[in-house]
């Protein structure tokens, strides 16, 4: 039975669709995040313009997982249409492709909301160290600039931590590397100790052939001396 290319075609611009979909209202959630703590910066309440915000961002999330929840259904509708109609090289590449887009698009969304929900206890956070700071007025300058100087450490302590994290990454990555090379050229040595050690045999070998047609060189070279010598003797009696 042949895969409906009718039906697979549907269902892969319908995917198609959801994909184009889902990446507009991912780039829209981000820049909602982004804009939220941008404006929080210049309005009097650091937490307000998020907070309004925050219907916004749980609206679009919402609809992005249920484009997402869409876009998995119509990927195991083509998954359970090309197990009734057989493999096909290109439909099964297809359908891997949008399957691997699902992944990253959902992995997009944990990011961003986690990016946003940053942002959101930052400010919040923000907001409780300004109020903390306009209750001592007489030292309101001094705690700001100090508070300025304990933001910038904990971001450098955070760069910090990205930067240690990616040198272990690679590190790992790396040994990893090293371990798959190892093995390589311990196989690549074994082989070339199995040849080197067949050589030895093969030349053996060739040594007792040669020993052995000398030895029968000589033989046929005895028995013909002798059988003309009793043919010569016999013809002089």
């Amino acid at each position: 039975m042949k895969l409906s290319v009718c039906s697979f075609s549907d269902l892969r611009k319908q995917a198609r669709k959801l994909e184009n979909d889902i990446d507009v209202k991912l780039t829209c959630l981000s820049k909602l995040g982004t804009g939220s703590h941008a404006l929080g910066k210049s309005s009097e309440s650091d937490t307000e313009p998020l907070l309004s915000a925050d219907h916004m961002i749980e609206s679009t999330a919402s609809e992005i997982e249920s484009l997402l929840a869409k876009l998995s259904d119509t990927n195991e509708k083509m998954s359970d249409l090309m197990a009734e109609g057989g493999k096909d090289a290109a439909a099964i590449h297809t359908l891997q492709r949008h399957k691997e887009i699902l992944e990253d698009y959902k992995k997009e969304l944990t990011k961003t909301m986690n990016n946003i929900q940053l942002r959101k206890d930052r400010e919040q956070l923000m907001h409780s160290v300004r109020k903390d700071i306009d209750s001592y007025k007489n030292s309101t300058s001094k705690l700001n600039r100090r508070m300025d100087n304990y933001l910038k450490e904990n971001e450098h302590i955070r760069a910090s931590d990205r930067l240690v994290q990616d040198q272990i990454q690679i590190v790992l990555d790396t040994r990893e590397h090293l371990t798959s090379q190892r093995h390589h050229l311990k196989r690549l040595h074994t082989r070339l100790h199995d040849i080197s050690s067949k050589f030895p045999l093969l030349n053996s070998l060739m040594t007792r052939i040669t020993m052995r047609k000398r030895r029968d060189s000589v033989i046929v070279g005895c028995v013909v001396g002798v059988c003309t010598f009793l043919l010569l003797l016999y013809s002089f009696h």
